[in-house]
């Protein structure tokens, strides 16, 4: 990485409106996380909202995730609620399409242009799920809050139109965030999903140090050293603190090596032209990454996750005793693990971080076939009249990038996943064999940290690539 470039570039003009739209992109988004949906009182539901998420039923487990995602909308009952769920189901169930409709597989082979049209049938089935997942929310919170120990009803007294009202005001901020996340990919200086999930995730930050703060230093805790000085600090606080700061540390490093390990395969060329130029017996290479698919895995896992839950809450609301049970059932088996679960035992407790950590690794293969496509690698090798030592061209070739791979992603994917599940293991030591509260917060952090490191590697890389660019048409 090129520090010098990229610190030069910034006194570009190009790059200088880039960063600036960019930022006054993510300034919009968290301006409109604080617009309310017009419901009752705020003051009353934002407290309300807190008591609900902070509890350690089904509900609070979901909606806990559905907070860390959309940037604290949820506490704010803003419009942002939604977030960009609906548009990354919508870019799964396109992908999938892709797969399985050759019709589809060709328009994204087309280039640019087919990649317009399966970006703009994404946006088409975006609006739909946008809807959709309107309405579960608020039935969602609706059945949360009747749940919660106050037993209020948000719903109550509302009228159509208000519904209407509600689930338009959601819906357009789907479609919104959708639209600034566009915007922010077309600045060339990072993808626009990650990037809005970033920002929601920062902004949750100050909360996340206040929580540990109060279990740091709770009132009339004091801490003896070695009998010579008290510090005003819990002992258990201490400890948690500390264990937080290595597995954090340690996460970090792990996350920057997965992102940054690469395979170099050497490739020859018998003959290369550039210009008016014909070079012979040209020497390149062909970096692999170890991870490809980046955080993307962690992004598609954690929202295909809150759907069986979604759905578990949504069934709850029925009056048939059968659709309740199952409800019921898909709520407890797709939840967060709490201390109370962890302590207990039980299959429930380990289902949700088992299937978590098998998202992420079959999200990693699917994402990483699409990003990289061996066939296509190998015929623009022989195109170039560029070969793999003692690999035929062609078909050998396609095979040998595809082993090679598939051998990558087999411990890349591994490895995501350990690193993503790594919170709820902590959490599990923690609470039984330390007895110590650990509190949600960690697992919801640690997959935070986990999409915040990622992002950060990629932005990096991709301003840098701009500033190479930049340094090109500058001429320095």
């Amino acid at each position: 990485m090129n520090w010098h470039s990229i610190i030069r570039s910034f006194k570009s003009r190009d790059m200088q409106k880039r960063l600036v739209l960019l930022l006054l992109l993510i300034v919009v988004y968290r301006f409109l996380s604080h617009i309310p949906i017009p419901l009752a009182s705020h003051t009353q539901l934002k407290t309300l909202l807190n008591s609900v998420i902070n509890g350690n039923n089904g509900s609070g487990q979901l909606l806990g995730f559905i907070n860390l995602l959309s940037g604290g909308a949820l506490t704010s009952f803003s419009i942002m609620l939604v977030g960009l769920a609906p548009f990354i189901n919508a870019s799964i169930i396109i992908q999938l399409l892709t797969k399985a409709i050759p019709r589809l597989d060709e328009l994204n082979k087309e280039g640019e242009t087919g990649r317009q049209k399966l970006q703009q049938w994404t946006r088409i089935i975006t609006f739909p799920l946008a809807v959709l997942q309107s309405i579960g929310f608020l039935f969602i919170l609706r059945q949360s809050t009747l749940q919660s120990n106050l037993g209020i009803d948000i719903t109550a007294h509302t009228t159509t139109l208000q519904w209407v009202l509600m689930i338009g005001a959601m819906t357009t901020g789907a479609m919104i965030l959708m639209w600034l996340g566009e915007l922010i990919t077309e600045q060339g200086l990072g993808n626009g999903i990650s990037l809005v999930i970033f920002a929601g995730i920062v902004s949750q930050l100050p909360n996340t140090a206040s929580i540990l703060a109060s279990a740091l230093f709770p009132k009339g805790s004091h801490l003896s050293v070695f009998g010579w000085f008290t510090m005003p600090v819990s002992a258990k606080g201490l400890g948690l603190a500390a264990g937080l700061t290595l597995l954090t540390l340690i996460s970090i490093y792990c996350v920057v090596k997965l992102n940054e390990a690469q395979r170099i395969i050497r490739v020859s060329y018998a003959k290369r032209i550039q210009g008016n130029q014909t070079y012979s017996g040209v020497e390149g290479i062909l970096p692999v990454k170890l991870i490809t698919a980046g955080v993307i895995p962690v992004i598609f896992a954690v929202s295909f996750l809150a759907l069986p839950s979604f759905v578990g809450q949504l069934l709850t609301t029925a009056k048939s005793h059968y659709l309740d049970h199952i409800g019921t059932t898909l709520v407890s088996w797709f939840q967060t693990p709490s201390d109370q679960s962890l302590a207990t035992g039980g299959h429930q407790a380990y289902l949700y971080p088992l299937m978590y950590f098998l998202l992420v690794v079959i999200f990693t293969y699917f994402y990483t076939n699409i990003a990289f496509s061996s066939k296509d690698a190998a015929e623009n090798l022989q195109k170039q009249n560029g070969f793999i030592a003692n690999i035929r061209p062609g078909k050998q070739t396609e095979k040998y990038l595809s082993k090679t791979v598939n051998r990558l992603m087999l411990f890349g994917s591994l490895s995501l996943g350990l690193i993503a599940v790594l919170p709820f293991i902590t959490e599990f030591i923690l609470v039984r064999y330390f007895q110590i509260a650990a509190n949600r917060q960690i697992a919801l952090g640690g997959t935070g940290l986990l999409i915040v490191v990622a992002v950060t590697l990629e932005t990096i890389r991709l301003i840098h690539s701009r500033a190479l660019m930049v340094a090109y048409d500058e001429g320095y």
